[in-house]
């Protein structure tokens, strides 16, 4: 069987753009399929946006995000320039479990979060400053849906020199932060997991090949991709 056998997705697939994003689509639904799950309100995504930009909670210039994941091949945000970066300190890794996104209640998927150690190369945008309020709230709408990331000012290592990027940093003490697992959980984990965002390898192949054309290949993601083929070409589990 080949390798590209399609997992079934879910009846609902909702395209993560910036419109489902910034119309709450994507929040709406989450709450209509999980009642376990309280998504952050409006009130909290401004509460914690604000408390980036001491004193007042209001930006008075340009502003860089640091993307490591989907947001480098689906950045769902304007930018006026993106840069090759490495942030030190912190490392990309499938730590964060998800029952509805890239996976569901029987099958859980895995996405990417950076986690303490090492380093982690990906992009750093450029916000600029007439359109940092609209695009920090499309940021903060996809990425604080709930508690598990923590926004954080890091320095990102850039050719042109160092910028001061808000990333994402896993919160440890969240229920869905699995911690270490080892690469085959991973790998069995992400071939088999699909949620309304689609299949959760397609997660995994995005963010390897897009990296792969920036010119920073990412070695253990790309050892784990090819496990993940392995394992859906040996058909379903």
């Amino acid at each position: 069987m080949s390798s590209d056998r399609p997992i079934p997705p879910p009846d609902d697939i909702i395209p993560l753009t910036r419109e489902n994003i910034r119309s709450g689509r994507i929040r709406d639904w989450v709450s209509r399929h999980d009642g376990s799950f309280k998504p952050l309100s409006d009130d909290e995504l401004r509460r914690t946006r604000a408390a980036m930009f001491p004193p007042d909670g209001r930006p008075d210039g340009p502003v860089w995000l640091f993307g490591y994941g989907s947001l480098i091949w689906n950045p769902a945000i304007e930018f006026v320039e993106k840069r090759p970066a490495t942030v030190h300190g912190l490392h990309r890794r499938f730590c964060l479990q998800t029952y509805l996104g890239r996976g569901s209640r029987e099958r859980p998927g895995l996405v990417l979060a950076l986690d303490r150690g090492g380093c982690c190369r990906g992009v750093a945008f450029r916000i600029a400053p007439e359109h940092v309020e609209s695009e920090l709230d499309i940021v903060w709408r996809r990425e604080m849906i709930s508690h598990a990331y923590l926004p954080r000012w890091l320095t990102a290592t850039t050719s042109d020199g160092p910028v001061r990027a808000i990333g994402f940093v896993i919160n440890r003490g969240h229920e869905r932060y699995t911690g270490a697992l080892s690469e085959e959980a991973v790998a069995d984990t992400i071939a088999h997991a699909a949620g309304f965002l689609g299949p959760c390898c397609d997660y995994l192949f995005n963010t390897v090949e897009h990296l792969d054309e920036l010119g920073m290949p990412d070695a253990g993601l790309s050892r784990l991709a090819r496990r993940v083929k392995e394992i859906r070409a040996d058909g379903p589990a």
